[in-house]
């Protein structure tokens, strides 16, 4: 009769490793299936960050252009008057110089 206690002690101690060993493969799976999750989180992020990277640049590109244009538009403006100015102040500055140069309207 003590052999039958020591048999139901060494079935459970048996059982009692099944369950330990079954509990250690699930634990292994799901730290296997977090580090594949990690992974592809790290993916979609690493891939999300070059996006956003390339709208940035994209939009600095953009208002760089937009900048550019203006300045070319202001400098345009900028030439135009100072032609415009210059032919205004052409025919007095000819009249001047020949004025001077020939004496005319000095009192001497």
């Amino acid at each position: 009769m003590a052999e039958e206690p020591m048999k139901r002690l060494l079935d459970a101690e048996a059982k009692a490793e099944q369950v330990i060993a079954q509990a250690d493969e699930g634990r292994r799976g799901i730290v296997e299936q977090a580090k594949l999750e990690i992974r592809e989180l790290e993916q979609r992020h690493a891939e999300r960050v070059k996006e956003i990277q390339s709208t940035h640049l994209t939009q600095a590109g953009l208002r760089a252009q937009q900048a550019i244009a203006e300045l070319q538009r202001r400098y345009a403006e900028r030439a135009s008057a100072l032609r415009t100015s210059a032919l205004a102040m052409e025919q007095p500055a000819l009249d001047a110089a020949i004025r001077l140069l020939t004496g005319a309207g000095s009192a001497t």
